[in-house]
């Protein structure tokens, strides 16, 4: 763990948009807002015009389009200015070759092939025969619009380098005297020679695994990290490497004073393997926060009205079976093929389905040591089962799994990784619509909620194992914002009149897929009002994700002018608008309930707390892109201005009660780390303690109320008490000051359903 790990930390989506200095510019409101840290996207030469910078082409470089190194200066003097420290995003599984001459290392492998000095940074098969771009149309007269200008090929807006002495005849022969073929686009997921991120042919896999790629990659992140200029570093995708706890033990021996976290996704139970690392970027703490404000006795009333509106009952496993073998044999086939070449002693076919079963049953991202092989003979049992006829082939490619100096045991890691990605994350949550609050990264949908009890326990592991991991309850990764989540628990709340109301829309507004439109539904009443555009988008990509009655790579144009057609009369048409937006304002006072619980309970628990852009307001975001829109921090300035003015607004005033929270809760945690130290449950006295959930950090205790319309049905909170310390405490948030002992929750939350305690000094200084 580093010497001092950040308090909180803030992250901006930094964009050609939204650039270096736009990011300095807020800087000062950061400080004022509580935060001790800002936390940016990758800031390296990426694609041009890339939204977000995961696709590097320099790393060498900072990306000019975010203002280059000078823009870089400036912004480090403003967080010096206003004593911040900087976390930045960096990208070791991939470079960003859709625009070849972006890239130099890639323009040169593309030159010279084996003989280029940059061969050795990609992860290339050329026994298979030249490098493989999918970027023709599907047209066997594509190469026919080849051409050669300034001694390179163009095909329409895409060029490539002509490899030395190899320039002359037509535009075809020299495209055959190439290192690289172009190829269809389709051909993409079936044929590449090259590993990509996931399914992405414009990510090319890098080989960090070796030292001198590492070293070059990492050379300028490194040099700032020696420099002080960079204070954490956040790794994006490790499960994607060859070797991601070699690479990490790398990466802490040449920044070993850097707070160090990992985009490491855990399964539900999993644990965070034994790497040099100060934990993850949030999502199992993310999980266990929403699942907090879900009621878990909804289960079964949703499973029937699932299976109602499909016509159909279907499991969480067989769903995701489904999905992660297509992802296996479909969006990664050409992963597969490598892999299944690894295995001769097994005919190919046999090779490829054993494989992929195994991928599909995997239980986990990938295993890794000392879990790994439990892992292995759980998929290999389930593959089993599932495929009988394979057993041979399932034995033989075990054998050779359990043997860690295997190539193939190797790379069988990076494939299962990439099919639960696809397979899960990218197509089940958009298929299993049973109730999409819980079809998050990190999440389990088939686990319906997470009781109090089992969220201490959690957090106490937590606070003992991994105190200084990064909590978060949005990030630019999830499928919809947090405060979308927390208004859709309210429907946990609600089950009888929300199957009766989707009934009545379904059958008013028909869609050929009845699962997706029980998705866009929920949506809509999650998101409402939400601007027509913005939903339309999003129904598109969920659709195309999903994969069910359309794809990317084949859309069907009847069902996505059906869908847009549903869409528009959710605006259009009069019942059915005011239907939608009755229900939204019937639930919207307990989403803010929620809202502020879940805020609060992630930003005090153990753990680094991260606030995603904007999210210290109201924000119904949906996946990304929508994610990354601007956000206005003028409107932020001036409510903070007016809070720290002495203004206690209504919950129901622009956000502003939850920018109350974020920064009362932020400034404490800043000023006085000594009161979260610990972790102990504060047990409720009385008829309604299923609806508060309070903890003691060692000095500063959090309350949140949960299931909000199930206490209003029981009329309040009765005689629920909570026992205070016998010390004087105050409220942050209204200022009241508490005495010890049994303590009304009817009086400590009569004006805000959240409460955070303090001994009254630290109080006092925290909300200054």
């Amino acid at each position: 763990m580093p010497a001092t790990p950040p308090k909180a930390t803030y992250r901006v989506q930094v964009r050609p948009g939204f650039d270096l200095d736009a990011t300095a510019a807020i800087v000062d409101y950061l400080a004022d807002l509580g935060v001790s840290h800002l936390y940016t996207a990758p800031l390296l030469a990426a694609t041009p015009g890339s939204q977000h910078g995961y696709d590097v082409v320099d790393h060498r470089a900072v990306n000019p389009e975010l203002g280059g190194e000078a823009a870089r200066q400036r912004l480090l003097g403003a967080l010096r200015a206003q004593q911040l420290g900087l976390v930045v995003d960096i990208v070791p599984n991939h470079a960003g070759v859709a625009v070849p001459p972006a890239n130099p290392a890639w323009w040169d492998v593309l030159r010279r092939g084996r003989d280029s000095s940059y061969v050795d940074w990609f992860d290339i098969d050329w026994d298979r025969g030249r490098l493989l771009l999918p970027v023709l149309a599907d047209d066997p007269a594509a190469l026919d619009d080849l051409k050669v200008v300034d001694d390179e090929l163009r095909y329409h807006e895409h060029r490539f380098p002509i490899a030395d002495g190899t320039g002359d005849g037509t535009a075809r022969e020299v495209h055959d005297r190439q290192h690289y073929e172009l190829v269809s686009w389709r051909r993409g997921d079936t044929e590449l020679t090259y590993r990509r991120f996931f399914a992405i042919a414009g990510l090319a896999g890098l080989r960090v695994e070796d030292p001198a790629v590492f070293a070059a990659t990492h050379e300028l992140i490194l040099r700032w990290a020696a420099a002080g200029e960079v204070d954490g570093i956040r790794v994006d995708h490790p499960d994607g490497l060859r070797d991601p706890g070699g690479y990490l033990t790398r990466l802490r021996a040449a920044a070993p004073d850097a707070w160090l976290v990992v985009e490491k996704i855990l399964e539900y139970g999993e644990e965070l393997p034994d790497w040099p690392v100060d934990g993850t970027t949030g999502y199992e703490a993310l999980a266990a926060v929403n699942g907090l404000f879900v009621d878990t006795d909804a289960e079964g009333d949703f499973t029937v009205l699932d299976t109602r509106l499909t016509g159909r009952r279907t499991t969480w496993e067989n769903l995701t079976h489904t999905t992660k073998l297509a992802a296996a044999t479909q969006l990664l086939a050409a992963e597969l093929t490598r892999l299944a070449a690894l295995a001769p002693e097994v005919p190919t076919a046999q090779a490829r389905a054993a494989l992929a079963e195994l991928a599909a049953a995997f239980p986990v991202y990938r295993g890794y040591p000392p879990h790994g092989g439990r892992h292995l003979a759980a998929a290999r049992s389930e593959a089993g089962r599932r495929r009988p006829d394979l057993a041979g082939a399932l034995d033989a490619v075990t054998r050779r799994l359990r043997d860690p100096a295997d190539e193939l045991a190797k790379r069988f890691p990076q494939l299962t990784g990439a099919v639960m990605a696809k397979g899960v994350e990218d197509t089940a949550f958009y298929r299993w619509t049973r109730f999409v609050a819980l079809n998050e990264v990190g999440g389990s949908p088939a686990h319906f909620g997470v009781p109090p009890a089992e969220f201490h326990r959690f957090a106490a592991a937590q606070q003992v194992r991994w105190p200084a991991s990064m909590t978060t309850v949005s990030t630019h990764d999830t499928k919809r914002g947090e405060d979308v989540r927390a208004r859709l628990a309210v429907l946990s709340e609600l089950p009888g009149r929300w199957a009766e109301q989707v009934h009545t829309w379904m059958e008013y507004a028909p869609l050929p897929d009845p699962a997706f439109a029980h998705l866009l539904w929920q949506t809509a009443v999650g998101a409402w009002p939400i601007e027509r555009e913005r939903l339309h988008a999003y129904a598109e990509k969920a659709a195309r994700e999903a994969a069910a009655s359309t794809t990317w790579a084949d859309p069907d144009p009847a069902f996505e002018q059906a869908m847009h057609a549903v869409i528009d009369r959710m605006y259009d048409d009069p019942s059915l608008h005011d239907e939608l937006t009755e229900l939204a304002a019937a639930i919207t006072p307990a989403g803010w309930c929620n809202s502020l619980g879940q805020k609060l309970v992630q930003l005090t628990m153990p753990g680094v707390p991260d606030t995603y852009q904007g999210t210290e307001l109201w924000d119904n975001s949906l996946v990304d892109p929508d994610n990354r829109r601007p956000v206005d921090f003028d409107v932020r300035r001036e409510l903070l201005a007016r809070l720290d003015g002495g203004w206690r607004p209504p919950i129901d005033t622009d956000g502003a009660a939850k920018l109350l929270v974020v920064s009362r809760t932020l400034r404490l945690r800043r000023a006085h780390p000594e009161v979260f130290t610990g972790y102990r449950p504060v047990p409720a006295h009385g008829p309604q303690g299923r609806h508060v959930v309070a903890f003691d950090r060692g000095g500063a205790i959090t309350v949140a109320t949960r299931l909000p319309l199930g206490l209003a049905r029981a009329g309040g909170w009765c005689d629920t008490a909570l026992s205070l310390p016998v010390n004087e405490v105050k409220d942050l948030f209204t200022g009241r000051v508490y005495s010890g002992g049994e303590t009304p929750l009817d009086d400590l939350l009569s004006d805000y359903p959240v409460a955070l305690l303090a001994p009254s000094t630290a109080a006092v200084e925290a909300a200054s």
